[in-house]
């Protein structure tokens, strides 16, 4: 005779439901009941004649540029989506590991996407997890996840609007009843802004640097407003005059040059969505102003261009960077309210 497991027992017992914020750049974990319990860099070393999973997460990052020739660091993860499945894979399944141990129960999963990601890009994701161990895997958008994460009641029948730099994509929403009204997702973000310091210094001193120098500046000197007193960063790199090491000292008020393109396009974004807002719910947003998440949103003086461009003040969330991931460990208390068969929970009604 088959032992059923009764429903009020089930949920006492299942403690191992996990919320993962599956960013470009980073990767953070949320168990139910611990709170946020992983933080590593979305990085998978591989070894390419065997195909082999060699190291993941922040031991990887280290042999990123650093590696002989049949090792490979790769980011398995582009523009917010997977580019490279069965990496994608293990590195999903050494994190729920990791996070979970020895686990008596498989867990349910909720997985942040951008907005923007197709119906077959939130498959892949669902399949990864899926083939990674998860019992069940949820799906909710990285702006909902955020207002949530940002301490923002979304049920209500107002205006909400939300601005997530991460690493690979921005998306941008107006929430109101727990639903996306207007959202726009844009492959502009902190991948892209290193990519742009890199081509400044490149343009400017004739110097090669490698993309971890290039976001160090963008953490150290990253701006977009002049600074009362501009900083400096001093930096390594190779000159392209000489072949040899050269050593150049960078200004924070260059970097509103450098960072010049890619923020133009985000602030492009943002007017789009607010163009697009209805009236009622722009007088909301109007008068609570536009939150900023993610690590991009730390960008000096990067709250004080959106406002200036679009007359609503805006603000920077509390710990913007885990603002996608508390809101994801926020919607695991819902699971068990939410209908068979939903797999994007930013869709659906029942989630509370």
């Amino acid at each position: 005779m088959a032992f059923s497991v009764p429903a009020f027992l089930k949920k006492k017992l299942a403690r191992n439901d996990i919320g993962i914020d599956l960013g470009t750049a980073t990767v953070l974990v949320y168990v139910k009941g611990k709170g946020i319990v992983l933080r590593e860099p979305s990085v998978v070393a591989v070894d390419s004649e065997t195909n082999a999973i060699l190291k993941v997460g922040r031991e990887a990052e280290l042999m990123l540029g650093r590696t002989p020739e049949n090792i490979i660091a790769v980011r398995p993860l582009k523009d917010g989506v997977i580019s490279q499945y069965e990496i994608t894979l293990k590195m999903i399944q050494y994190f729920i590991r990791t996070a979970c141990g020895n686990m008596l129960f498989p867990p349910r999963v909720v997985i942040c996407i951008p907005s923007g990601i197709t119906e077959a890009e939130e498959r892949a994701v669902v399949n990864a997890a899926t083939e990674a161990g998860a019992k069940q895997t949820f799906l909710i958008e990285e702006p909902v996840a955020a207002a949530i994460g940002a301490g923002l009641d979304i049920s209500k029948a107002r205006g909400i609007m939300v601005v997530d730099i991460g690493g690979g994509t921005t998306d941008i929403a107006v929430i109101s009843l727990r639903g996306v009204v207007v959202s726009e997702s844009i492959k502009v973000a902190g991948d892209k802004f290193d990519e742009a310091i890199t081509q400044y210094v490149h343009n400017t001193y004739n110097v090669l640097i490698g993309g971890r120098t290039a976001e160090l500046i963008k953490i150290k000197i990253g701006a977009v407003y002049k600074h009362k007193y501009p900083k400096t960063i001093e930096i390594k790199g190779r000159s392209l005059d000489t072949g040899l090491p050269k050593i150049i000292n960078i200004s924070s008020s260059e970097m509103l040059q450098a960072l010049f393109e890619p923020i133009s396009a985000i602030i492009d974004a943002v007017c789009s969505v607010v163009s697009r807002t209805p009236p009622e719910l722009i007088g909301d947003i109007m008068q609570d102003g536009i939150i900023m998440t993610g690590g991009g949103s730390l960008i000096y003086g990067l709250d004080k261009l959106i406002a200036d461009v679009t007359g609503i003040k805006t603000y920077i969330a509390k710990d913007p960077v885990s603002c996608v991931v508390i809101g994801t460990g926020h919607a695991l208390e819902q699971l068990y309210d939410i209908p068979e068969g939903v797999i994007n929970l930013s869709r659906s009604k029942a989630q509370r």
